[in-house]
């Protein structure tokens, strides 16, 4: 089964929920208190987005995070990639010389072609896609 980590789905909960006010600056207590997440978690979230350049921070008393584009520039498949590095359903699609049978595999190419039909759906739904109800989407 594909699924993503906690911290992942955590990821994409802050930023949807950040992706309804975009202009605004988030602290992390108003977030973690919004969203139901333990700060420390939403804390270490915001940092490794921020590392990524899915967020900025504001430093000072008015300070916290703001997302670093458009909530319509920013694709789930970019949240993936920053929290969990590059997607790949096996080893060998990630890169080269993974797997003691890349040689001769004869399914290979078959998991790249559904791999890239998994990644062009998640670049396809953005941060303001989240926020819409399943129905009203494009």
């Amino acid at each position: 089964m594909l699924r993503l980590s906690k911290l992942t789905d955590y990821s994409t909960v802050i930023l949807s929920y950040m992706a309804k006010k975009p202009e605004d600056i988030y602290s992390v207590a108003r977030m973690a208190a919004a969203l139901g997440i333990a700060a420390p978690s939403a804390s270490k979230i915001l940092k490794i987005l921020a590392r990524r350049g899915l967020v900025q921070s504001r430093r000072g008393t008015n300070g916290g995070y703001l997302l670093a584009r458009p909530p319509e520039q920013i694709s789930i498949a970019e949240v993936i990639d920053a929290m969990e590095g590059p997607l790949g359903v096996t080893e060998c699609v990630v890169g080269k010389d993974l797997c003691a049978r890349e040689a001769g595999c004869s399914i290979r190419n078959n998991w790249r072609q559904l791999n890239n039909v998994i990644r062009q759906t998640l670049d396809g739904v953005t941060l303001a896609d989240m926020n819409r109800s399943p129905g009203g989407r494009r």
